[in-house]
């Protein structure tokens, strides 16, 4: 006898049934161990470990279950990690957006309840060294003494010579600022004043001191301005430099490292002492790093305008490698643009920032170098939002200029290049015109 259709159907269902038991047909949830790990280490625990910038460490299944929620839905809404690059353009090697995939596996984690799966399946544990991104260095530059940081109103900006008492040349290939109270520093630059500079001679060595403390007018007034190349950069969420084999920093035979740090009181005296640790490179470098900048601080943003443009050009006058790019504006910054115009072509957009977070000043390495040739031009071109509806903006009603404090603003676009080991900052600027960058 033929069985009717539908009951064939019914009946091979039921033999499914046996054979495979219901929810066996269903893939299994991620688990800790197995699928999320892996992605907390390459994408999250730089930040996520005790001693680093975010609140809570995520590097055991322990640390990590109570927020799973909390995981699956900032990046869901792609607030973490970390990246405001537009991905229309440009290619970046420190991107660490997470795919599709990554996504969904975070997220059907967290609504399976987070199961922990077997620690058999974890992925070898990464070995990150206490105290530094860039593992242990050869040489770490210590204040010499303590920053006192009060409790309240503005603090101008400290400024710490350190001598690094360098008898030979030194090829730096990672360096990383790490301040010693990560609370009240708003930003840090490091300097490397060669022996022949007169930046800041006449300044005392090893003693925190500001420019409104120097007594000599000439000293006051260099403070803010040098010609002296940057080491390196530390902003809240910006990243140590590393640079691939065949690239690294010059610091001289007798140079000193000079900290400018800006600082912000929380409410009450405390103190900082921050650190500078440098990795060299075992071997002379085929290609020496500059960081450059395109600086505007001659702009007027109106009271309550919400989208106020502002500009800065500069034309290279010897051939270089692009590299990287570190945007730096404060809490009316809304976005940043870098654009390259080679002679004789339009201009095209290297990177766009639409949406610029002061608490998060990322850095962006190219994937690969960009030839810039001689007579290139470089514009950066940032906006402003100085209206009420900026939830950080201090005061909607005021006029807005250039300044060091948090409630003034500034137009900064750092970039990195890599030239002939042979050429310093000066020697690569060498031109008719005296001037480096202009600005309109």
């Amino acid at each position: 006898m033929t069985l009717p259709a539908r009951r064939k159907t019914v009946c091979f269902a039921a033999f499914l049934a046996i054979v495979f038991p219901i929810g066996a047909l269903r893939a299994a949830p991620p688990t800790f161990y197995r699928d999320v790990l892996p992605i907390l280490q390459r994408h999250c625990q730089g930040c996520h470990r005790a001693g680093e910038i975010a609140p809570m460490p995520l590097e055991t299944y322990a640390q990590a279950r109570p927020y799973a929620a909390a995981i699956r839905e900032q990046t869901l809404q792609r607030k973490m990690p970390p990246w405001f690059a537009d991905e229309r353009c440009g290619n970046f090697a420190n991107d660490p957006t997470l795919s599709e995939k990554q996504i969904s596996t975070l997220a059907d984690w967290a609504a399976a309840h987070a199961p922990a799966g077997d620690p058999k399946d974890a992925p070898q544990s990464v070995r990150w060294t206490e105290g530094w991104n860039i593992g242990q260095p050869d040489v770490t530059v210590q204040m010499p003494q303590p920053v006192a940081i009060p409790t309240e109103g503005d603090v101008p900006y400290t400024y710490v010579i350190i001598p690094t008492h360098f008898a030979e040349d030194r090829w730096v290939r990672m360096s990383e600022i790490r301040p010693g109270n990560r609370a009240v520093v708003h930003h840090a630059v490091a300097y490397v004043r060669e022996p022949g500079s007169s930046w800041l001679r006449g300044a005392p060595i090893g003693t925190p001191f500001s420019a409104d403390k120097l007594t000599d007018q000439k000293l006051r007034r260099d403070a803010m301005w040098t010609d002296s190349d940057v080491l390196l950069v530390y902003a809240p969420g910006s990243s140590p430099d590393r640079w691939p084999g065949g690239y690294a920093k010059l610091i001289p035979a007798g140079s000193d490292i000079v900290l400018q740090m800006h600082y912000t009181a929380r409410g009450s005296k405390t103190q900082d002492r921050t650190s500078v640790g440098l990795v060299f490179s075992r071997e002379r470098p085929s290609k020496r790093v500059l960081t450059l900048q395109l600086t505007n601080d001659k702009f007027l943003i109106p009271p309550g305008d919400p989208d106020h443009r502002v500009e800065v050009h500069g034309t290279l006058p010897n051939d270089a490698l692009l590299l990287s790019f570190f945007p730096h504006m404060h809490l009316r910054g809304k976005s940043f643009e870098y654009r390259m115009v080679p002679p004789g072509s339009p201009p095209q957009t290297l990177l766009r920032i639409p949406q610029y977070d002061f608490y998060w000043q990322l850095s962006y390495r190219l994937a690969e170098p960009i030839p810039l040739k001689a007579g290139t031009t470089l514009q950066g071109i940032a906006t402003f939002d100085n209206s009420k509806n900026n939830p950080h903006n201090p005061d909607p009603d005021s006029a807005v200029t250039w300044g060091e404090q948090t409630w003034a603003e500034m137009m900064v676009g750092f970039f990195d290049v890599a030239v002939d080991p042979k050429l310093d900052k000066q020697r690569f600027f060498i031109r008719k015109s005296p001037t480096i960058l202009r600005t309109e």
